[in-house]
């Protein structure tokens, strides 16, 4: 499973982590956020030892959507050393999350 980031340990776990992340921002409300967290559940598992993979609710955490500029959901941002390096707008296949985390790593 992926982890769950929150407002509270996003800075130690995401900017200040040695791995690269890979961060959904999504909403228990939102159809194409349910339709990609399986996805994003089979990266964390794939990725696991080499890469953050995780969630945020954006719900329950609305700073972190403020601070990261996330207007639209789902968003999935690809963070290397505290810096965001990529982002995917909206759901997509899972080999387009492939190819942009084989960038990160």
């Amino acid at each position: 499973m992926a982890a769950v980031f929150t407002d509270a340990n996003f800075e130690a776990e995401v900017i200040k982590a040695t791995k690269p992340s890979v961060i959904d921002f999504w909403a228990p409300w939102c159809g194409p956020c349910l339709a990609l967290g399986p996805i994003i559940d089979a990266l964390s598992k794939e990725y696991e030892g080499r890469v953050n993979v995780g969630k945020v609710n954006v719900d329950e955490n609305p700073n972190l959507s403020i601070e990261f500029g996330v207007t639209s959901i789902p968003c999935v941002l690809f963070i290397k050393d505290g810096q965001v390096v990529d982002k995917q707008v909206g759901a997509a296949p899972k080999g387009v999350f492939d190819k942009k985390i084989s960038k990160l790593i």
